[in-house]
């Protein structure tokens, strides 16, 4: 009967768990406390709020017999110190960009973008109903900890930049901030790359430690500030076609837990996926009409340049799939994956949003 009840509950979404009957067996365990500690600051509602959203599920879903606590970069360890964090165990889990870590292996940017990769849909797609969740948490797993989606941004913009880029020729010297492989691609045509974590951009940005800097949309770039300190705004960021956040948990604590707080963990990693992106969809326009309002002067990426990044990045990922078999293994089926999806993007939703933006709504 327990078995079968276990199964049950994996199989089943959050309304079939609690009609079953689980909620009460969930009351009758002693509370469990897990920390989170997140990437992003608490200024930036809609990511570091992800890791909030997720909380929130998990308590409410247990009845408040689960509780994780949710820490801002800087609270308990860096921004980029996260993953370490979750390896030691000294938190149980972690919210971040998985790209942050490629210094420890590239392939953890397959996680979340690399340029010219999936878009949000695409991504989503990959990780549930294609190979991306196994091969992924089959490459986490030697870091010990387990993974589970946890937000989109969708598209991403440029970033900022004093100077809008008119040709290829404008990025070589240009001092940018970025993080994963994008800083790898934009290294082979001349730009001067610094990864910093999104807390740190606009005084780097203000006293000119850097030229531009990109982080992910005009919501959260609006609450930054960045348009006070850089007035160019480019589009599209071909390195982030979409970028998926995950949680990251202890692979130890995970396994400790009871099937159905596991369930729980799966259904509100889920919902933080679709909300997340669901913020930023609506959040976005607004914040875009108020800084062209303010001054800000859009530009898109020059022709030249995105070919340039397009040809680089192809030869990167062959010389990385040349040493790494783990990115190897991944991104052969990342690329598979991506080639059969934009043939059915190009024709149906390709087709219908070219129309509709062209029409006078």
């Amino acid at each position: 009967m327990v078995m079968e009840r276990r199964s049950f509950v994996r199989g089943a979404g959050l309304a079939g768990v609690l009609a079953a009957g689980v909620a009460p067996a969930v009351h009758a365990q002693a509370a469990l406390r897990w920390r989170l500690a997140s990437s992003f600051p608490k200024s930036l509602d809609t990511i570091f709020g992800g890791a909030e959203a997720f909380s929130k599920k998990i308590h409410d879903m247990s009845g408040g017999k689960f509780q994780i606590s949710v820490h801002a970069a800087g609270e308990l360890m860096p921004a980029f110190g996260v993953v370490d964090g979750v390896q030691n165990a000294t938190v149980e889990i972690a919210h971040t960009s998985p790209y942050y870590f490629v210094g420890k292996n590239e392939a953890f940017a397959l996680g979340t973008a690399i340029p010219f990769g999936l878009n949000s849909r695409q991504m989503t797609s990959w990780m549930y109903e294609g190979n991306g969740l196994k091969l992924m948490r089959e490459f986490y797993s030697n870091y010990g900890f387990i993974s589970f989606p946890g937000g989109n941004t969708g598209a991403q913009m440029a970033g900022w930049y004093r100077k809008p880029i008119t040709s290829l020729a404008d990025l070589k010297g240009l001092r940018f901030r970025t993080v994963g492989i994008t800083g790898k691609v934009l290294e082979r045509l001349g730009v001067v790359v610094q990864a910093l974590p999104g807390g740190e951009i606009y005084q780097a940005l203000e006293k000119g430690t850097i030229d531009a800097a990109e982080w992910v949309g005009p919501y959260d770039d609006l609450k930054l500030g960045f348009n006070k300190v850089a007035p160019h705004y480019g589009y599209p960021a071909f390195w982030e076609g979409a970028a998926q956040l995950d949680f990251f948990i202890n692979q130890k604590a995970y396994d400790g837990l009871p099937a159905e707080y596991k369930a729980m963990i799966e259904v509100a990693s889920a919902y933080t996926l679709v909300d997340m992106q669901a913020k930023y969809d609506a959040k976005n326009p607004v914040a875009l009409r108020q800084l062209v309002a303010g001054g800000t002067k859009l530009f898109r990426f020059p022709k030249d340049a995105m070919e340039a990044a397009f040809k680089e990045a192809n030869g990167l990922y062959a010389e990385i799939s040349g040493k790494n078999p783990a990115w190897k293994k991944i991104y052969d089926d990342f690329v598979k994956f991506r080639a059969d999806s934009n043939l059915w993007f190009r024709f149906a939703e390709a087709g219908f949003d070219d129309f509709m933006q062209a029409q006078k709504l």
